[in-house]
């Protein structure tokens, strides 16, 4: 998606999957900002989406691993330049089969990998985000609430909400 059709207010998905040994799913981009650097498979929603469907969809072209949406565990927010509002939606993602072989997006990423917090926390070549997300708990999440309807009159194809489940 160019960064005309996507206007002044972007929204994204990233996905942080974790594998049995607490190992992060992490790719090194191959573009942009973020170009040499180890980082999460994600990209923009794209307008038939929900930001959960958009964020299984980005893991699966970047990495070709299938996943399941454990909960949103994290929203980042910036403005660039003071005239993009600049979005994304942080999904905690358990992969279907964490032993598959990654599919890289060659156009995008140079490689995907499983890189413990710990490893990551230490390496120079890993974006902001990933460095500060690795100082805090990732494990629990907003567990997705998808039988509510706001009702005719907004004209929702899908609704979703996400909020942390009362124990």
């Amino acid at each position: 998606m160019t960064k005309n059709k996507r206007g002044n207010v972007w929204l994204a998905a990233a996905g942080l999957v974790v594998n049995s040994q607490r190992e992060w799913l992490v790719v090194k981009k191959r573009y942009g900002g973020l170009k040499g650097k180890w980082s999460l498979p994600a990209g923009f929603v794209m307008a038939s989406e929900t930001i959960d469907q958009a964020v299984l969809r980005e893991v699966q072209e970047e990495t070709g691993m299938d996943c399941n949406v454990q909960g949103m565990i994290g929203f980042r927010s910036g403005v660039i330049r003071q005239e993009i509002s600049d979005n994304m939606a942080i999904f905690l993602l358990k992969a279907q089969d964490e032993n598959q072989p990654f599919t890289v997006q060659e156009s995008e990423i140079y490689e995907a990998a499983w890189i413990s917090p710990e490893a990551l926390a230490k390496n120079e070549e890993v974006s902001v985000m990933l460095h500060e997300m690795a100082a805090y708990v990732t494990e629990e999440g907003f567990q997705a609430i998808e039988d509510v309807d706001p009702g005719e009159v907004f004209g929702y194809s899908l609704y979703k909400l996400f909020f942390k489940k009362q124990r």
